[in-house]
């Protein structure tokens, strides 16, 4: 179902909206439970963010009980309802025929809730629950893998991940953000298959990427167990690439770059895509750069400017949009410029800070300080000096304008954007209390280059 909502009032109240969907099939005679995930949610003591309904009724039914649902999937039973202002996800109880490119079945059949809960992916997701009654009907041995804190396939995994390639990225999930431990049948299955993985368009693994890094309790062990599954490999080479990659231990006693962003990412509380994705690539240019000096010091000259270009390759290639490469791109780029705050003028500190993306580069940085040498003297500096600050904004409007140098006499050219360069700066800089008395400045400073 795409009805999203947070764990608070309006998530309960969806609740009773999910319910309302079940007693208008039901009182009009068909069967109808809650499936999946909002029943496992809801088995957990969570509150589900979203309700999906199964039933006997075929789509032709349900489009006779909701005259408003939208045929999303009408060939495998699958209809979008419409009630009171949420839309429902509500499918025919089936079973699936043939699958030949990891994902769709070649055909369905309509048949009993038994042999449907067969057909889905782990145990504890296939369930369902009858809010009218308020029964559960498990015919998997859910609840016991709920007890056991398992994700388990139904069935026999090799089948379940023939069927749909991207579950094995989705036990993950799960189980990082339950977490779960995954079943050694199970995750057996997953290493076997794990290269298949790229056979699903790069859209869905995105979408399943950011729900694992955004919803697991501990990003960094999630990516761990990316790698224990063999998944990182195929998905993301380029950070399985920093494991075994040695730093300096003066400044990052902490171990290789794999670790360092382990704990990085674990350091995280309030999140955001692109946190959590500057996070994750912010170092994957240090094992391209590594290099010994003749003091025997390991240095990743550039790694930032290498990284970021790596960067924006693994986001379009994830298919990422244009927004999100840039925001990330931006920030992998400039998370070494702190190394420079100190020494860096007013105008060049206040044009970093007021940049657009900088509280997720303030944030990065802070993670990259705690999860290595553990010294945050440049991101107090930078605190202090935002509250200095407080009164004004970081980046006023510019007192001079293009045309107001034209009036000085310039022509048009290049040579506009560089004084206008020249002015804002000594603006930022507080060098002129006043409009007019930079403007007197810039007209002497033109009339003695001329």
């Amino acid at each position: 179902m795409n009805q999203q909502s947070e764990q608070t009032p309006e998530g309960a109240q969806s609740a009773v909206t999910a319910r309302e969907v079940v007693q208008h099939l039901a009182s009009s005679g068909y069967t109808a439970f809650w499936a999946g995930g909002c029943v496992r949610d809801m088995l957990l003591g969570l509150i589900p963010k979203d309700y999906d309904v199964a039933t006997d009724a075929r789509p032709d039914d349900v489009l006779n009980c909701f005259p408003s649902a939208i045929e999303v999937g009408r060939s495998f039973g699958v209809m979008r309802v419409p009630w009171k202002g949420v839309y429902f996800e509500v499918a025919t109880f089936r079973k699936d025929h043939g699958y030949r490119d990891g994902r769709h079945p070649e055909s369905v059949s309509f048949v009993e809730p038994e042999i449907d809960a067969h057909r889905r992916d782990f145990t504890i997701n296939a369930m369902f629950y009858n809010p009218l009654s308020e029964t559960v009907h498990d015919f998997v041995d859910g609840r016991q893998d709920l007890e056991k804190k398992l994700v388990r396939c139904v069935g026999d995994p090799q089948e379940r991940f023939a069927e749909d390639h991207l579950r094995m990225l989705r036990a993950a999930r799960i189980a990082a953000t339950l977490e779960f431990d995954i079943e050694d049948k199970t995750e057996a299955a997953i290493r076997r298959n794990a290269k298949r993985i790229n056979a699903i368009s790069m859209e869905r693994v995105r979408e399943e990427l950011i729900r694992l890094f955004l919803e697991s309790k501990r990003p960094g062990q999630a990516l761990v167990l990316l790698d224990r599954l063999d998944l990182l490999e195929p998905l993301l080479p380029e950070v399985a690439a920093t494991k075994g990659q040695e730093q300096p231990p003066e400044f990052h006693p902490e171990g290789d770059v794999f670790t360092h962003t382990v704990m990085l990412l674990d350091l995280m509380e309030c999140r955001s895509r692109h946190l959590v994705f500057s996070a994750l690539l912010h170092d994957i240019g240090k094992p391209v750069t590594a290099a010994t000096d003749q003091n025997g010091r390991i240095r990743f000259n550039r790694h930032a400017g290498v990284g970021a270009e790596m960067t924006r390759v693994i986001m379009r290639r994830l298919r990422f949009s244009n927004e999100d490469i840039d925001a990330v791109t931006h920030c992998v780029n400039s998370h070494m410029r702190f190394v420079d705050v100190p020494h860096m003028k007013s105008s060049t500190l206040r044009k970093f800070v007021g940049s657009p993306t900088f509280p997720v580069e303030m944030e990065l940085h802070r993670l990259d300080c705690l999860s290595s040498h553990g010294k945050l003297d440049t991101y107090n500096y930078i605190q202090e000096f935002q509250k200095s600050l407080a009164e004004e904004p970081v980046l006023p409007q510019p007192w001079i304008t293009g045309r107001e140098l034209l009036d000085l006499g310039l022509e048009e050219g290049k040579a506009i954007g560089k004084w206008l360069q020249s002015a804002y700066d000594a603006q930022l800089e507080g060098r002129f209390d006043s409009r007019e008395s930079l403007l007197k400045w810039l007209e002497k400073e033109i009339q003695a280059e001329d």
